[in-house]
């Protein structure tokens, strides 16, 4: 079971997701085998419709721009006009009847109009701005009307279906990974964080959330808010208490959590609340709630605690599109972000961007910081991504049975229940279950299958890493160390979301295979 010594077999040393490369370069080198790469939570699922109606508008809008310079035969055209545009489209939809997406569009304009008020046809031409990417966004933050849209999406999807989740403004991003850098930068540009300030983060987390306190750009230090698999991954008061400490600026977390994959429930959710509204009216939240949609009546933080949370979504797994790179963060206007915005010498950062006198919100000062504030004029996610995001956030908004919704869980959890079933185990359970990922306790798996005597052996003579690389190398299976995401137990993490049943069943074969061949180590 010896692995080569080019490989470094530590995973404490690297990110998961750099040690997962070296997993990745073991597991390939045998030719005569296929790979199994749970390491990474890529979908291999997506949503069709939006994107049909994607390339459908897309078609229209270049019609629209043909039609400015259709004398000159030379591959040029021109800026859509507003004047008459719905009229034109509609007589396209009827020339397009039974073209794809059209259906989709047709209810999407009635969408925006009965229920959010806006005017088609001025909806419709920023679509179609959008689609030719032929402006720069304006505003910067995110278009007019898409912001109008993805606002909607989100109290549906992140707020229990609430359409009273306060009055808040979108900065649209690059993915879920640029908000987050955004996030950090313009915290400490803008004086609520500071080198050496101490922040609370709830654990096991995503690995990038432990990462980036310890750059030297920040120097953050973090108290960590330890969740465990015995307490169904809630925060118990113990926990919370700690958040009373004052000198904890700011806390971040994962909701429904990646890896352990489970919700935050009400009781957690208003053991925070309680906590803000008497001890900690000050405290910074960062809430990232990219898998709230697969949870069951998901409720984020950034309701529960308006004005102390800010809030970063990424539509990349839900609708399977992460080469998009379509995210957003979400500020309440009434938040202390903007009670509390540093004056005098940091406002002069800015001066070149608003006028004198002028009021900026926490969000305009980070999409000034997005592009070195001196670039501001040119900041803003694409037009074209923005309007697919739009799709993407109508597709839900249509979708009022929530069916798209029913079968990306039951896709996942289906997967779930076959993973565990090949090991020969039984599956995690839970109010609060969500599943796009599971962990494997290895002490329990080790247990449940043998004893403890053999459990207690493993997990002193061999570290999590072993077992990985050993999996990698022998059955070109790819999983992920679990301290990477701070587990405190030996732990690999398995992605829900990118292989198919027979891959997890597949999976779980091997990993007893590995287990086996241990165990015959410990009986010789």
């Amino acid at each position: 079971m010896a692995t080569s010594d080019l490989f470094v077999k530590d995973s404490s040393v690297l990110s998961p997701f750099e040690f997962k490369d070296q997993l990745l370069d073991l597991a390939s080198s045998h030719a005569d085998r296929m790979m199994l790469n749970a390491g990474r939570g890529n979908p291999n699922f997506l949503a069709i419709a939006p994107r049909r109606a994607f390339l459908q508008l897309s078609e229209f809008a270049l019609q629209e721009a043909e039609r400015s310079y259709s004398f000159l035969h030379s591959g040029f055209g021109g800026l859509p006009e507003a004047s008459g545009i719905l009229g034109r489209f509609e007589s396209y939809m009827q020339n397009h009847h039974d073209s794809s997406g059209m259906n989709f569009i047709r209810a999407a304009l009635c969408l925006v109009n009965d229920h959010l008020g806006i005017e088609v046809e001025a909806f419709l031409f920023e679509m179609v701005n959008a689609a030719l990417g032929c402006y720069y966004p304006e505003p910067v933050s995110m278009l007019k009307y898409s912001e109008a849209v993805v606002k909607e999406y989100l109290q549906q999807e992140l707020m229990a279906g609430s359409t009273n989740g306060g009055d808040f403004r979108l900065f649209a991003t690059e993915g879920g990974t640029a908000a987050m850098s955004y996030l950090f930068h313009s915290l400490k540009t803008n004086q609520f964080l500071g080198k050496g300030d101490f922040i609370a983060i709830v654990t096991p987390v995503f690995a990038p959330y432990l990462e980036i306190p310890e750059l030297d750009d920040y120097k953050l230090y973090v108290n960590e808010l330890v969740t465990t698999d015995s307490g169904e991954w809630q925060l118990s008061d113990e926990v919370v208490r700690k958040l009373a400490n004052p000198a904890i600026k700011m806390l971040c977390l994962v909701n429904p959590a990646n890896p352990s994959s489970f919700s935050l429930s009400r009781e957690s959710l208003n053991k925070i609340k309680l906590l803000v509204e008497t001890d900690r009216p000050d405290l910074i939240i960062v809430t990232d709630d990219v898998y709230g949609p697969f949870a069951d009546n998901f409720c984020s933080l950034f309701k529960v605690c308006p004005e102390n949370t800010l809030c970063v979504y990424s539509f990349s797994k839900y609708f399977g599109c992460t080469g998009w790179r379509l995210g957003v963060i979400a500020i309440h206007k009434q938040s202390l972000f903007n009670r509390n915005l540093a004056t005098g010498q940091r406002r002069s950062r800015y001066r070149t961007v608003f006028r004198a006198g002028q009021e900026s919100d926490f969000i305009d000062r980070m999409v000034a910081d997005s592009r070195a504030v001196a670039l501001h004029h040119s900041a803003g996610l694409s037009t074209p991504q923005q309007l697919q995001m739009v799709l993407f956030a109508l597709s839900s908004l249509i979708d009022s049975e929530g069916v798209y919704q029913r079968e990306a869980q039951r896709l996942i959890r289906s997967r779930l229940t076959t993973l565990y079933k090949s090991i020969g185990i039984e599956e995690p359970k839970g109010a609060e279950l969500v599943g796009y990922y599971t962990l494997l306790d290895l002490q329990q798996l080790a247990t449940s299958l043998y004893n403890e005597q053999f459990s207690a052996w493993f997990i002193e003579r061999h570290s999590c890493s072993e077992l990985l690389l050993t999996l990698a190398d022998e059955t070109g299976v790819v999983l992920l160390p679990g301290e990477g995401f701070d587990v405190k137990k030996p732990a690999v993490r398995v992605s829900l979301a990118n292989l198919t049943l027979a891959q997890y069943k597949a999976i779980g074969v091997c990993v007893r295979k590995v287990l086996a061949e241990f165990y015959q180590e410990f009986t010789c």
